[in-house]
């Protein structure tokens, strides 16, 4: 197939001029009163709608995926076999309506089989994504020793050979940085959610959620100018050269601020909205107890309110620790080993994209160590989701 242009332009044709056809018809079997139908007239032409597009559209995802793998080049043949299975699927629709035919039902079933599809695609995308990262992490471990990536504490590529390609200090700034963005956020971010649900008018409101919201926003490359600018050169100037701790405008404390204010949003209107959800009878059965307000929030709203708290905050490290611009821009790129926040370092991110810009040989392990990086990465965050499932479902026990 060369040009699916054609092929989508006869499907369409079709399932347009089977709707109408469709419900013209569904009248017609009536004799002009619907109410002799165990489906309405527009519950068939849905029914021909899909009847028609869904078999061919999915014949043709099917063809296009075998003849990528093979290397194939389309012929008329295939279109002739989309096209036979969207007149197939319009003729045999229109043929089969009757007074006691349950076109609804049918129609579910398509449009179930398309909700499976669906999950099923991002299934499937995402097992793509681990094995194209475990093929080439397996061939990483094959030219480098995992010891010394797993246990070395020096990160020094040369693309010449005799690298050393430790994990370690790179796995501790994206740590360091995530946890100062956290500490950062979510405590001002959930702050702003409980006065935004439980304590702000209506009035407030309307401009305070917007105003908050208005950071999820700004691009990231934003933040990392305002870090390199502004945040940077502060820090800098009032805390680490009048205490000694460093002269650079890039450190971990600079991208780490800068990341939590980006994160707020994420935190406070998630959080938000789930204590929105929690139901006023809790609330009132606490007061009426005799509770204060605060008391309410702390023991009643919030323990209610706690696994979707979890999860914004989750949402919120799994931001912080995929960010890459604020940190290039924030923390600098020097890979070590430090407890000093006003240092600069790097994280995994930053060092993915740089082992895979420019002219790179994807043969040699300075260019393989990248997706060793990310499934490192990406066993870090699963596990830290799996976590915090176990946590929400134990805590959960308690009020069931």
């Amino acid at each position: 197939m060369q040009s699916l242009t054609p092929l989508l332009l006869v499907i369409t044709g079709l399932a347009v001029a089977g709707y109408f056809i469709a419900k013209s018809r569904a009248m017609k079997v009536a004799g002009g009163d619907i109410r002799t139908l165990v489906s309405l007239p527009r519950q068939h032409a849905l029914n021909t709608v899909l009847s028609t597009s869904v078999p061919a559209l999915a014949a043709i995802l099917l063809i296009s995926l075998y003849l990528r793998l093979t290397g194939g080049q389309g012929s008329w043949f295939f279109g002739f076999v989309v096209i036979g299975l969207a007149v197939t699927g319009f003729a045999t629709s229109l043929i089969g309506i009757k007074q006691d035919r349950r076109a609804r039902t049918l129609a579910e079933r398509w449009i179930l089989g398309l909700l499976i599809f669906a999950s099923t695609i991002a299934i499937m995308t995402t097992v793509g994504i681990v094995f194209s990262m475990l093929f080439e992490t397996y061939n990483f471990f094959g030219q480098y020793d995992w010891r010394n990536f797993f246990f070395s504490t020096t990160w020094s590529p040369n693309f010449r050979g005799n690298s050393d390609l430790g994990i370690l200090p790179l796995l501790w700034g994206t740590l360091y940085i995530s946890f100062i963005a956290l500490a950062f956020a979510v405590p001002i971010g959930l702050f702003a959610a409980i006065y935004l649900s439980e304590y702000a008018g209506p009035r407030m409101r309307s401009v305070a959620k917007p105003a908050i919201e208005v950071l999820a926003g700004i691009p990231t490359i934003v933040y990392g100018l305002f870090a390199l600018f502004i945040v940077g050169p502060a820090l800098r100037d009032y805390f680490a050269e009048p205490m000694g701790l460093g002269q650079s405008a890039s450190s971990v404390m600079t991208a780490g601020l800068v990341m939590g204010i980006m994160l707020i949003p994420f935190v406070s209107s998630l959080s938000d909205d789930i204590i929105n959800a929690v139901p006023q009878s809790m609330r009132d059965g606490s007061l009426g107890l005799g509770a204060t307000k605060s008391e309410t929030i702390r023991q009643v709203v919030i323990p209610a309110a706690l696994p979707g708290v979890i999860g914004a905050v989750l949402l919120a490290a799994s931001r912080a620790i995929g960010e890459t611009m604020i940190v290039v821009l924030g923390a600098g790129a020097a890979a070590r080993l430090s407890l000093n926040p006003f240092e600069a370092m790097t994280t995994v991110t930053v060092k993915i994209v740089s082992q895979l810009t420019g002219d790179t040989d994807f043969a040699s392990p300075e260019t393989l160590v990248a997706f060793a990086l990310g499934l490192t990465l990406f066993v870090i965050t699963l596990g830290l989701n799996v976590f915090a499932l176990f946590i929400v479902r134990r805590y959960r026990e308690q009020y069931e």
